[in-house]
């Protein structure tokens, strides 16, 4: 685990996640994720210092604040699929320590979590959350917080399934405004720190399946197709995902278990088919295991009738 009081320059993918607000936040019901990004970047100047030093930074640059995180917990470490339209919102809890001097209940104390891909002193990708974490003390120096990361589709590239990391900041506004742009930032402390781990974000699956011909006699081919597509984040839309084993599995109208008949690939275009023999009445249903981009599906059953 590493700690950086600041951070390096917003730019390219970072900037893009970082700065832009997604549409659901347009009305302004919530400046933290540009207010955090002004710090950020104002503060990139002095990246490479420990955690805390007690130096107060150059004029327009936020000094180090006396705070650290630790026991960060993401989504109950579940893997986080999206989607390409509807938003995602992610649970963190995390413990936060301060030194004396930081008065964590001020108005102006801002802290939450986020997620990177990538380095953390360079990532390729940010994901923050709408609003600041809520804090509750736990002794003086210490508190227990729980916050959010809010994900947006159109923040993500498909580059970006897979892993990421966990970090935490924090900013000590001392009554500076961070709408006013004469801010002094100077007088405005950061916190920063990451490493930690997260579960992977990955690109929402889907799966179908139809056995036909229905009914069927006994004895006879049924023939079962099926189409595994994911979330193409880069075009918001969904498409097959190629070239990846899926179980056929079935089972019988009187059981409530699923057996695996055989494994298929899907084509160049994410279809499935494959053929079985009919034997009794039963459901046959696409089984996905899933991958670290792509999470687990199953297809709903599809009933034959057997005569």
């Amino acid at each position: 685990m590493r700690i950086r009081a600041t951070v390096a320059a917003v730019s390219g993918a970072l900037a893009l996640s970082a700065l832009a607000v997604p549409a659901a936040q347009a009305d302004g019901s919530s400046s933290y994720r540009t207010d955090v990004a002004k710090v950020q970047e104002a503060a990139h100047a002095v990246t490479g210092k420990t955690a805390y030093t007690g130096n107060t930074g150059p004029s327009g640059e936020p000094y180090d604040l006396d705070v650290t995180f630790s026991n960060i917990k993401v989504n109950a470490g579940k893997a986080i699929p999206v989607g390409t339209t509807k938003q995602v919102t992610v649970p963190v809890t995390y413990t936060l320590k301060h030194g004396s001097d930081v008065d964590i209940t001020a108005d102006d104390f801002l802290t939450g979590p986020y997620l990177y891909k990538g380095s953390f002193d360079a990532p390729d990708n940010t994901l923050f959350g709408d609003y600041a974490a809520s804090c509750t003390a736990t002794s003086a120096t210490a508190a227990s917080c729980k916050g959010n990361v809010d994900i947006y589709p159109e923040e993500l590239f498909n580059s970006d399934a897979g892993a990421w990391k966990a970090a935490a900041l924090a900013i000590a506004y001392n009554g500076q405004d961070p709408d006013d742009d004469d801010i002094d930032l100077s007088k405005v402390g950061i916190a920063d720190q990451g490493g930690f781990t997260s579960p992977n974000i990955q690109r929402y699956s889907r799966l179908t399946v139809n056995a036909s011909p229905e009914p069927v006699k006994k004895g006879k081919t049924v023939t079962v197709t099926g189409l595994l597509s994911r979330a193409n984040w880069d075009t918001a839309k969904y498409a097959g995902y190629t070239v990846q084993s899926v179980q056929l599995q079935f089972r019988k109208k009187s059981s409530d278990t699923y057996t695996t008949v055989k494994t298929v690939k899907s084509d160049s275009k994410g279809n499935l088919k494959t053929t079985t023999t009919a034997t009794v009445d039963g459901y046959f249903r696409y089984n996905f295991a899933g991958t670290s981009t792509t999470p687990a599906v199953k297809a709903t059953g599809d009933y034959v009738d057997v005569q």
